[in-house]
């Protein structure tokens, strides 16, 4: 005859487990999302905002910079794949195709006066705030 030991497992062992193994699956959930692109930067200063994006290797024909509200401001564009047709590709971490990435800042901005260059792959936009929300020295009369 054969005998083995009878160890009981309280439920609450077995929801342990379980807790363990949803918070794991959770975790990893969104590990496979791509990063947004592109990666920004955005600071303030007394006049306005600077806004820089990481878009190396696009050139100006792929990017369309537009204030789309009084404090929104968007970048579209489209990263083309540098991959030839006929190649076996092993890993692809960079993303391609077509991209929108939409900004919306603290307080209203200048849609004339805004200005940007593209330089080294950074794309830099400066967006002056507009006259409404500048801060205004009122003098004192005595």
């Amino acid at each position: 005859m054969f005998l083995t030991r009878w160890e009981p497992r309280p439920a609450w062992n077995r929801l342990a487990q379980l807790h363990t193994e949803m918070n794991r699956l959770f975790d990893n959930l969104g590990a496979n999302e791509p990063a947004p692109f592109p990666l920004i930067n955005v600071f303030e200063d007394a006049d306005g905002y600077n806004l820089e994006a990481e878009v190396p290797g696009l050139d100006l024909a792929d990017l369309e910079l537009t204030v789309t509200g009084p404090s929104q401001f968007t970048i579209k564009g489209e990263r083309k794949s540098a991959v030839p047709e006929k190649a076996n590709v092993h890993r692809q971490e960079r993303v391609t195709g077509v991209f929108v990435r939409p900004v919306t800042l603290p307080a209203m901005i200048d849609a004339e006066k805004v200005e940007a260059k593209l330089e080294n792959g950074i794309l830099r936009v400066r967006l002056p705030k507009h006259e409404q929300v500048k801060p205004r020295k009122i003098p004192v009369k005595s």
